[in-house]
Order: C-alpha cells, then structure tokens, then sequence
C-alpha cells in the first residue's frame, strides 16, 4: 500500500497542472486510473480495494487537486454500471462519468408508485432494434439539465410485478422527453417530473437483461441510501486559483444547486444549542432533555455512518446498514424540528430578514417531512430492516399475480396496461 501512495504523490506531482482545462485533466485520471483506484483496470482504475483507492483520494485531497467528477447522480450511476453493465456500456459511459462531461438522474417514482417502486407502469415495449418509452416519472433532480437518465419502465405485464421490470439507459435531449421543474413549499425547484411520449431507447442500452430491471434498481437504491449521509461541497479546493478550479467552482454551483436545502431537510442539528442560547431556552430543563436526547441521537448515527463507510473502503457489499441509516436521519430530522419549534415558538413559522436565523429556521419545518420520503420512506426501510436483519417473516402480499390483473391506479391507455 505504501508503494501505491508513493506512486500517486509522484504520478500527481509530475502531471498536475491547474491551467488545464477540468476535462483535459480528468481525461489523464481516467485514463491512469488514479481517480477511480478501486474501479477496475480495463474500465478506467487501478483495480485496488476499497480501502486503498480511499487512501489514494487522501492524497488529492492534502496536495488540493481535484479528482473525478462525484456530484449528483453519477456515481449512483457508475456504481450501477460496473455492477450490471455490460463491456461496451461500460466503457462508453463510465470515462464521461469521471470527466463530468455527463450529467445523470434517476427515473424511478411514478404519480402512482412512490413507495411502491416495483408498482411502476411507465410502459416499453420493444419494436424492432428499439424500445419505445411511455409514460411519466416525478421527483427527479436534476433532470432539467440532464444528458443521460436511469429509467425503470415495464417490460412484460403479464408476470408478477417484480418480474416484469427492465432497467435502461436514456437520452435525456431526444424529443420525445418533457421536463418540467417542480417548485415546492420551501421555495426551492430541486425536483422535476418527466413525461416520456414514444421515447426512444436503443436495444444497447438496455442495462442487464429483460426482466431483470428491479435486481438493477436495488443495486443503484443501496447506494443513494448508503451515501444519504455524504457532504457535498468543494471543500478547499473551491478556493484556488488557476482554470481548472474556476471551472471546478461553475461545475459544483450548478450541481449543487438542487441539493442547497438538503441541510435544512437534516433538520440542522448543529443549530440546536446555539438558538437554545440565544433564546435562554438552554435554561429550560424539559427542552434541554429533549436537546440531550437529540444530540445522542445524531453522535449515533454519525458513528453508525462511518461504520458504513470503513465497510464500503473495505470492499464489503451493500448491506442493511444503508436503511438504518436512512431512518435514523428521518427520525433525527423530525425531533430536530420539534426541538426548533420548542426553542423558538411561533417565531419558528417566520420568514424574511426579521425572521431566527434570516427564515432558515422556517425553512427546517417545511424541509423536513421530505428526509421521510426520499430515498425510500420511513416504511419501506423498517421493512427492509425487519426482514433483512431482524429476520421476521414477510408481511402479506396482495399483489403477486400477472401485474395486468392487479388494481392499481392506472389500468388502461398508453400509461398502463393494454
């Protein structure tokens, strides 16, 4: 390991350069493998473990030059890709990843199937060499600027609802795709909804096989809830100087932009003591019970996070951590904005330059019911955990006939079955 690091100083030392273009440099990462270390050596890495290729970004990171291309939907993609895609796929999509030449997003919830991923009804149906797509899929950021989408459709309705999946990769800018942003009651337009009218999929990207479309989507769903935790941001880098950081700055403000109130949907728990000091309400012994029990219950979730993240440098698989995790930040988020709401009573419900906090506080108690949703609600990963790790027996299922015969909001036209 130590002969790996020394080889990556040296490799960094010799080539980098910040008067380079962001994709002429990340184009020599991919091309070496030194961004991407764990990812193997014929699709763009060196082939080492997890845990090396983390060591490795440690070194970027204290010599501040910037590596490959992580924000938004990519790496759920380049994690779905090696998984499941095939040579060509790979190697056709996976260098673009790593430059950031290609931005991605995930077309998965439908109007009538949120919670009920495997529910789906946005129909393709194979006619000569290419799929023709219909339907319509919601909450999907970033998909306004969009080059390439990860869409779920259904494929066969006349198995079980599990079996009758595919998994494809689509061109955002074709003609038969309509993106609308959504603007919600917090103010922001982070999400979109996407209506596919005789979209256009080629048989080649097709990821994995025919029915084999919801084993993909577990695949690309263990990874959004295991990284539910990550920091986004720039970090030092976001301060140097030479072309490649100024274009680094532009490619973070525009990738980051959906993701600015993710901290108020956390709930801001780093905000709790300094509004109980400002308020006086630290004095109060029933809030500063609540306080204590908020704190604990962060400090043990960042603990159960980075478990998470030793076992993935590990090269562990995706495990039941990602759902522990996941409800763990929705059960914080809550009491977080109950806890806001003791310390600063109706002044909580405040916007504006004379609201706590310039209204992020507001913010907070109109962002957190989405950490429920998002990535899977609170249900869905209790069923995930009672099954999985407790071991309990599956709950019953009503839905396990020909997907055809099952009730569901939509059942006939183009948008269902026919």
């Amino acid at each position: 390991m130590d002969n790996l690091i020394t080889q990556a100083r040296q490799w960094l030392s010799e080539n980098w350069d910040p008067d380079l273009s962001l994709v002429e440099w990340r184009t020599k990462l991919a091309e070496t493998g030194w961004a991407t270390a764990d990812w193997p050596e014929e699709y763009f890495g060196k082939g080492t473990s997890a845990e090396d290729a983390a060591e490795i970004a440690a070194v970027f990171q204290e010599m501040g030059i910037v590596g490959a291309a992580q924000s938004g939907v990519r790496m759920l993609a380049a994690a779905t890709l090696l998984e499941h895609g095939n040579d060509t796929q790979k190697r056709k999509y996976l260098k673009r990843i790593i430059t950031g030449e290609d931005s991605w997003c995930q077309l998965f919830s439908e109007p009538g199937s949120g919670s009920d991923l495997a529910g789906s009804t946005t129909r393709a149906d194979l006619k000569g060499d290419e799929w023709i797509v219909n339907g319509q899929k919601v909450w999907n950021t970033s998909a306004h600027h969009a080059d390439y989408g990860l869409l779920l459709a259904r494929t066969d309705w006349d198995v079980p609802k599990h079996q009758g999946l595919s998994y494809f990769i689509i061109d955002m800018h074709q003609p038969g795709v309509e993106v609308r942003q959504l603007k919600q009651m917090n103010g922001h337009a982070s999400f979109n909804e996407v209506f596919m009218t005789d979209a256009v999929v080629s048989r080649d990207n097709l990821l994995s096989e025919v029915g084999n479309g919801w084993q993909v989507a577990v695949t690309t769903l263990a990874h959004e809830r295991r990284s539910f935790d990550r920091i986004r941001g720039g970090g030092s880098l976001a301060e140097q100087k030479g072309r490649i950081y100024d274009e680094y700055r532009k490619e973070l403000e525009i990738d980051n932009e959906p993701y600015k109130w993710y901290p108020q949907r956390a709930g801001r728990v780093d905000l709790i003591l300094e509004r109980a000091r400002e308020t006086g309400a630290i004095n109060d012994p029933v809030t500063r019970q609540e306080i204590a029990k908020l704190l604990i219950m962060s400090r043990s979730a960042q603990w159960t996070a980075a478990r998470a993240r030793a076992a993935q440098q590990a090269g562990k698989p995706q495990g039941p951590e990602g759902s522990l995790g996941k409800l763990a930040a929705s059960n914080i988020a809550r009491l977080a904005a109950r806890v806001h709401t003791d310390i600063s009573g109706a002044d909580a419900l405040l916007t504006g330059a004379a609201s706590p906090h310039d209204g992020i506080i507001a913010e907070i108690l109109v962002s957190v019911p989405a950490v429920s949703i998002a990535g899977g609600t609170d249900e869905i990963q209790k069923n995930i955990i009672s099954e999985r790790v407790l071991g309990m027996p599956k709950e019953p299922r009503f839905d396990t006939g020909p997907f055809k015969d099952v009730p569901r909001n939509s059942v006939s036209g183009k948008w269902g079955a026919s």
